[in-house]
């Protein structure tokens, strides 16, 4: 059937392939949330690779959502899958999460049955990394970041063992459409017109669910796929959010639970989960244009081969997104309203049922000079890591510097300044190097760059679920749309024909997982060196260095198959001894009032939905204490003379803005705004600031701020 909702977003509903006359299997199933919002003021956020995006407050917080499925008959065969609103893996943070799940439930949780996926998102907080790479922007690693995620993951995680109990899965798919892009279609036109012929669109519309069910009938939740950027928040933006996945969970878990603070519990979780996003950004209005004031280019699209306005990457940007005009956050809002709704398709209809076993694969590899042949025969390796020039020229989700564009491969005229100083950021590539990433032009050899320690990973996790005739390839990369394709096929087809699946097989990639290693593109995108071919960091032949280890994994899960699946080298574990270069809090002061007083107060006139209102209290720095499971701010309504919370920091409709009035004295503000939302019963209100300030001493004590009442009218 189709289906299309006012926005505009077409859905053709598909049910999965799947043999619904065998009996449905149950499982044991679980799931879990943890706040997991690192320092939301003074601190770089992750995903534009911006030093100048650093935060000043609060959005919405980051979750980590929890999933477990065990089989009831042999509980040890079990997966475990966190999807966290972060923007990737990583190799230290999930490190860790192993150590502590595996200390609290020994030979329950592993190595092997543990993935952590980011939903990779634009708009949170960065310095949580393992590698030197993606620690150079948050000046090192942000200890409290690090810590806010492994300890949300594993309380979520234990929210979801807690809450184990026999039910039973069920899948299905649907085609959503008016929500994401090709960004690079210029790469995309490169791979072969035959192969894309198969396909209807250069990118992925599919929407793929695994619906949670209870014992007695109840649904606990669901885990879905689908591709598209966390770019819908845009570079400019300076307040910690979860850009579209996390909006489209805020969006279904209040749907379920509407009188519930976000968070707060675990009766229903919705995970959106990332997929094959390499080349995918949000939908835009036109795509990308030129927004270069007073250039005669502007208003023009970019230029198509290289996403250049006036020859410099600067200007182009796809902004133009469905609510660019409207506010900062809208066009974030109709994404993840677009995937709610797909998510609300298919919960309301009758999916295929999920039968069969359940087991965990992982592996480490050492990537960077993995040696293996094509099936044609022909011997190929891949190569030690490094970026190319195209790295530094961003996307039309994010321009990056202005010296570098898209498209810069080996047959160009790079630029000469970096072809001299490049060498001293990292050691020039040897003659070797050269030639296996040719024809990537390198600008930062980083497989070659051991100090202070590890930039990039040699060593990458490579993991595997199989829960009945769903296959998840957890992967450690952003795969571009045809690279995805490609992956999942020859998955697929190895399934079939070794005789672990039948055509009921169906595969989704999930990531980026458990450790960031950048893109993979295919050999042709590769050979046009825009920024996915620039970011697959192993040399041309990554994609199928890839599908040769993942495909080598399904022999694996032979039914009463007696090989074993080698652990393979240790990656580093680079945390003890990362650089921190975020100076602390030194101390907080308050002007005449005291902390948490009302400097600017609400207005005495009333306020109707749709309007906003807001007051300005003497703060603290919130990086005192981040507020896990808890909030820093209420809007508190007065029934019966007793004020009640209705809102937290949690609610996309409200904000909180720290600004540092003076270094020196130790004073800010802190700004707490809420967008008054339609349906809002009338009556009294006031907002509620929490905040903790730091003595000169280091003693850290909380104190409570209220705004004046205001009143709401219908």
């Amino acid at each position: 059937m189709l289906l299309k909702s006012r926005l505009g977003v077409l859905f053709a509903f598909l049910l999965p392939h799947s043999d619904t006359s065998v009996s449905v299997t149950s499982y044991l199933i679980g799931v879990g949330i943890g706040d997991v919002t690192g320092p939301i003021v003074e601190t770089n956020m992750m995903g534009y690779a911006d030093m100048n995006q650093t935060n000043t407050g609060l959005h919405m917080r980051q979750h980590s959502r929890a999933y477990i499925v065990a089989d009831p008959s042999n509980p040890s065969n079990r997966i475990v899958f966190i999807n966290s609103d972060i923007g990737m893996g990583d190799t230290g943070v999930r490190t860790q999460i192993v150590s502590q799940l595996a200390a609290l439930y020994p030979d329950v949780y592993d190595n092997s049955n543990i993935a952590l996926v980011g939903t990779h998102q634009h708009s949170g907080v960065a310095g949580y990394h393992n590698y030197l790479l993606p620690q150079l922007t948050s000046l090192g690693l942000v200890r409290q970041s690090y810590e806010a995620i492994v300890n949300g993951s594993v309380h979520a995680v234990v929210q979801a063992h807690n809450s184990l109990s026999l039910g039973s899965l069920s899948l299905g798919n649907t085609t959503l459409l008016g929500t994401n892009i090709n960004r690079s279609p210029y790469a995309y036109l490169a791979n072969p017109a035959a192969e894309r012929a198969l396909y209807q669109y250069d990118q992925d519309k599919d929407f793929t669910l695994l619906k949670f069910t209870d014992g007695s009938g109840v649904d606990r939740g669901f885990l879905s796929f689908f591709p598209v950027h966390g770019t819908s928040i845009y570079q400019n933006n300076t307040l910690v959010s979860t850009d579209n996945k996390g909006m489209a969970a805020y969006l279904y878990e209040s749907f379920v639970n509407p009188t519930v603070f976000p968070g707060a519990t675990n009766s229903f979780v919705a995970g959106f989960a990332q997929s094959n996003v390499g080349d995918t950004s949000y939908v835009t209005v036109l795509g990308a244009y030129c927004e270069s004031p007073g250039d005669p280019w502007d208003g023009q699209p970019c230029e198509f081969a290289k996403s250049t306005c006036g020859n410099v990457t600067q200007g182009c940007r796809g902004r133009l997104g469905p609510g660019f005009r409207i506010s900062d956050f809208e066009s974030n809002r109709i994404i993840g309203t677009n995937q709610f709704n797909a998510a609300k398709i298919l919960m309301e209809s009758s999916l295929g049922p999920v039968t069969g076993a359940v087991k965990a694969l992982h592996t480490y590899v050492e990537i960077s000079n993995y040696t293996f042949q094509l099936p044609n025969g022909t011997t190929v390796h891949t190569c030690p890591a490094a970026m190319g020039f195209s790295f530094a020229g961003g996307t039309t989700d994010g321009p990056g510097f202005s010296d570098f564009t898209q498209g810069e491969n080996s047959t160009s005229v790079t630029n000469p300044f970096w072809n001299l100083v490049k060498g001293a950021v990292t050691p020039s590539p040897t003659p070797y190097q050269v030639a296996c990433q040719y024809p990537k032009p390198i600008l930062l050899n980083t497989g070659f760059a051991h100090t202070p320690y590890e930039w990039t990973p040699g060593i990458v996790d490579i993991q595997m679920f199989q829960i009945g005739q769903l296959v998840m390839l957890i992967v450690p990369s952003e795969y571009t749309t045809m690279a995805g394709r490609r992956l999942r096929n020859a998955v697929r087809a190895k399934l079939i024909s070794s005789g672990v699946l039948d055509n009921s097989a169906y595969v989704v990639i999930a990531g980026p997982s458990n450790v960031y290693s950048h893109y993979v593109t295919t050999r042709e995108e590769y050979s046009v060196q825009r920024y996915e071919g620039a970011s697959t960091l192993y040399g041309p032949y990554t994609l199928e260095a890839y599908t040769d280890i993942y495909t080598n994994l399904v022999e694996y899960l032979i039914p009463d198959s007696a090989i074993s699946l080698s652990p393979g080298p240790t990656p580093p574990n680079q945390i003890s001894k990362s650089i921190s270069l975020q100076k602390g809090v030194f101390y907080d002061s308050a002007p005449h009032g005291g902390f948490g007083s009302v400097i600017t107060d609400v207005s005495s006139k009333p306020y109707t939905a749709g309007g906003t209102v807001s007051a300005l209290f003497n703060g603290a720095n919130p990086r005192n204490n981040l507020r896990l499971e808890g909030t820093y701010l209420t809007v508190d309504r007065r029934v019966n003379d007793i004020w009640t919370p209705v809102r937290s920091d949690s609610h996309p409709s409200t904000t909180l803005r720290w600004n540092r009035t003076h270094t020196i004295l130790g004073t800010s503000t802190v700004n707490i705004s809420w967008t008054i939302e339609s349906g809002t019963p009338a009556g009294s209100y006031r907002l509620t600031y929490y905040g903790d300030s730091k003595s000169l001493f280091g003693t850290i004590s909380s104190f409570t701020g209220h705004s004046g009442t205001f009143m709401v009218s219908v």
